[in-house]
């Protein structure tokens, strides 16, 4: 019997129980349009979306925790449209190859050659480098809104109409801090990145009076006119014989030669500062793609004046930390204005970097300095971080000194995403109508079932599942061995209890090898 005959006389358009993946399921992207029901510990895991707080989870693969970060994105975008002064800046941060990449590549140039596996040297991962991508990725959102320059992405950051004219009424002091943040953690994903602190440059309308360039050129125009004049007239003196320029030129010209020759040292002197400056920054933030070159054209830009003061990450133990502190202070400072009361932080994925591969210790190495306590309670900022299970289990090995810097008792913690039969009854339920033909009575998975099969035998089958993705793929196999028992022209539409009870056998039997590493999937 063809799957596509069952499906049709249930009134269904589309297999529900296909995907395996909430970032390529179209009916998960149903459900998100409609009232999707959630896990239990949802509203937990939010929190209040104007007022962003921290939630560490943990779960195992197929738990849902993608599906739940691709959720609260949603309800987040809500409530940003609903509530356009109270809105909260989403920063997703669930790709980390680029980052390992950079950090690694760095870190391999650094050893010059000296040979060191990839877990050795992820262990220098530090909480510094979170801060530092997830600052780029929070600027880089709000640089593209204000510049205009999403380059199609799927969701791009929505700015208030005035957000220009709101970002001009800000106190020069806060400007500046602004396009200090943009020049040190934009990264764009196409365009010049001195381009486009230019243009924010002049958005912000912070003018420097005398470029750089401007005072060596001018400096060195008068040093040169003032010792061609000297010299034309020791030439003058010594060769003619007589003097041709008034004795009171030749002191104006003198004095006007060493203001000049101060000026060319100066200039010197701010050219040493600013690449000293570029080069420790640079060398400070691994996991931005900026160059020293690039920090020494857009430093000049702004005056001295108001570069002192600046929380340069630069070298240093205590600097580097408190630095970071500081700049994501300052944009929380700035983005009031744009209408945000707050930043929510999703983290995610973090088992399927290149360079982590869903090994358990070097997911520690990466992750772990993110519980600390100062960083996940800071004001205004929810970092959600939905983890893999390997790492609840290393978590409860660690030491009470740990537990005392991170302080999980205040994070929302969530030991383990699991689910009930009756919960993934429902969710699958629900499936079942989203891929429902327009205009048909409502289904419940049991009648997909002949009579005889029960509700509590289908939620008792689910619940050894464990996982919404190990229910799809149970479902998903009792639907095709029923079509593979059923001759076409006999067209049974109900599927048999024996075959609710060999595939339920077979299939918890696989779940139970998977948590015990004796099956890949």
């Amino acid at each position: 019997m063809q799957i596509d005959k069952l499906l049709s006389h249930h009134g269904l358009t589309m297999n529900p129980f296909v995907a395996e993946e909430a970032r390529h399921d179209p009916v998960f992207d149903q459900l998100l349009e409609d009232s999707m029901p959630h896990h239990p510990v949802y509203a937990k895991i939010l929190g209040q979306v104007e007022r962003p707080s921290a939630a560490v989870v943990f779960g195992e693969k197929g738990s849902g925790k993608t599906a739940i970060r691709l959720h609260i994105g949603k309800q987040v975008r809500e409530h940003n449209e609903a509530n356009p002064e109270t809105k909260a800046l989403l920063v997703p941060y669930d790709d980390l190859n680029p980052v390992l990449d950079r950090i690694l590549k760095r870190q391999r140039q650094s050893r010059k050659g000296a040979k060191a596996d990839v877990e050795e040297l992820l262990k220098s991962f530090r909480l510094e480098d979170h801060q530092d991508v997830i600052l780029s990725l929070a600027m880089t959102r709000l640089i593209n809104g204000l510049l205009q320059e999403n380059y199609g992405a799927e969701d791009p950051t929505q700015l208030p109409a005035d957000a220009i004219s709101r970002l001009r009424k800000l106190p020069k002091r806060k400007r500046v801090n602004l396009l200090v943040l943009a020049m040190l953690m934009d990264q764009p994903r196409s365009g010049d990145v001195v381009q486009r602190f230019e243009k924010l440059r002049k958005m912000l309308r912070i003018h420097r009076l005398f470029p750089v360039s401007w005072r060596r050129n001018i400096s060195l125009a008068l040093l040169l006119g003032a010792c061609s004049t000297l010299g034309f007239e020791w030439v003058c003196q010594n060769l003619l014989g007589s003097p041709l320029i008034p004795t009171q030129y030749l002191i104006g010209a003198g004095i006007l030669g060493v203001l000049a020759l101060g000026g060319v040292i100066s200039w010197i002197s701010q050219c040493w500062k600013i690449g000293s400056l570029a080069k420790k920054i640079q060398h400070e933030t691994p996991a931005i793609e900026r160059s020293t070159a690039q920090f020494k054209q857009m430093l000049p830009m702004i005056s001295p004046t108001d570069l002192n003061g600046q929380p340069w990450p630069t070298q240093g133990a205590e600097d580097a930390k408190n630095s970071r502190y500081e700049l994501t202070g300052n944009l929380m400072e700035i983005i009031p204005a744009l209408g945000y009361s707050g930043m929510m932080v999703l983290v995610d994925r973090v088992d399927e970097p290149t360079a982590i591969a869903s090994n358990a210790n070097r997911m520690r190495s990466v992750l772990w300095p993110m519980l600390d306590n100062k960083f996940l309670q800071q004001p205004g900022i929810g970092i959600k971080m939905l983890l893999p299970i390997e790492l609840r289990h290393m978590l409860v090995r660690e030491s009470p000194a740990f537990f005392q810097e991170a302080r999980l008792d205040k994070q929302n913690l969530i030991e383990r995403l699991t689910w009930s039969g009756a919960t993934l009854f429902d969710l699958c339920t629900s499936r079942l109508r989203a891929c429902q033909k327009e205009g048909s009575d409502p289904v419940y998975l049991t009648d997909l079932f002949e009579p005889d099969v029960s509700r509590e035998m289908v939620v008792d089958a689910l619940d050894q599942m464990h996982q919404p993705r190990d229910a799809f793929k149970f479902l998903y196999c009792v639907i095709q061995e029923h079509c593979r028992m059923i001759p076409e022209d006999q067209g049974k539409p109900l599927i048999a209890r024996i075959t609710l009870e060999t595939v339920r056998r077979d299939q918890a039997q696989r779940v139970q090898e998977l948590y015990r590493g004796l099956s890949p999937a």
